[in-house]
């Protein structure tokens, strides 16, 4: 599950590398429109699963997972750098509580209902380690997040019956590293921390992968 303003292409390094292990890996594309019309498209793919499924998540996507590993089928969670929410919790909640004295998030309002990234400090904020020919595409191929998306809430928190894992990135700075272990540690996750921008959905494939991998094997950090 992507995060919001980008889309699920972000994740093709991750896909190539989980399928040539073997994985059945499929790209969930939310329209970040509403919280339940993005866990309702991620329970379409639940449902079209063979067997039992990992869910990952991104930044908004982890808001997103934590409804839909409710399903029967869930059998553990990843987050990436990603909103861990509780029963009733939303990402304009989880915000409002972040760390102390860190930046705002440089998005911009359009005044009918949407926000949108400030291409001019997408690169350096969301993704400082990417190439600049990478940030630079992205900055300007950005959809707008719905508030009401932003605003939505879990009803029910897989991560309280579901095991889950947390990779935090280092140098985030978007979400802050700090908030991120917070919310790992609220969750009781596994937790790996790597360094890397927000992007290391993108930037850091490889031990996103291992972490799945312990994730679908059951392996904690350190064993």
């Amino acid at each position: 599950m992507h995060g919001a303003f980008v889309d699920g292409s972000g994740w093709r390094a991750l896909y190539d590398r989980l399928k040539r292990e073997g994985y059945r890996v499929v790209v969930v594309q939310n329209a970040i429109r509403s919280l339940e019309d993005d866990v309702a498209n991620t329970q379409r793919a639940i449902a079209a699963a063979p067997g039992d499924v990992i869910l990952v998540g991104h930044s908004y996507g982890g808001v997103v997972i934590s409804e839909a590993g409710n399903d029967p089928k869930v059998v553990a969670l990843v987050y990436v750098a990603a909103f861990v929410a509780d029963a009733g919790e939303s990402v304009q909640a989880l915000t409002a509580s972040h760390v102390p004295g860190a930046s705002p998030p440089p998005f911009l309002p359009t005044g009918d209902g949407y926000v949108v990234f400030d291409p001019t400090q997408f690169p350096q904020v969301f993704g400082e380690d990417l190439p600049a020919e990478t940030s630079g595409f992205m900055a300007n191929a950005l959809k707008p997040w719905a508030i009401t998306s932003m605003a939505g809430k879990v009803a029910s928190a897989a991560w309280r019956t579901k095991p889950s894992w947390y990779v935090v990135a280092a140098n985030d700075r978007l979400i802050h590293p700090d908030f991120q272990r917070r919310m790992a540690e609220k969750a009781n996750a596994h937790v790996i921390e790597i360094p890397g921008s927000h992007a290391i959905y993108i930037t850091q494939a490889e031990s996103i992968a291992k972490t799945i991998a312990r994730a679908a094997t059951g392996e904690r950090p350190g064993v």
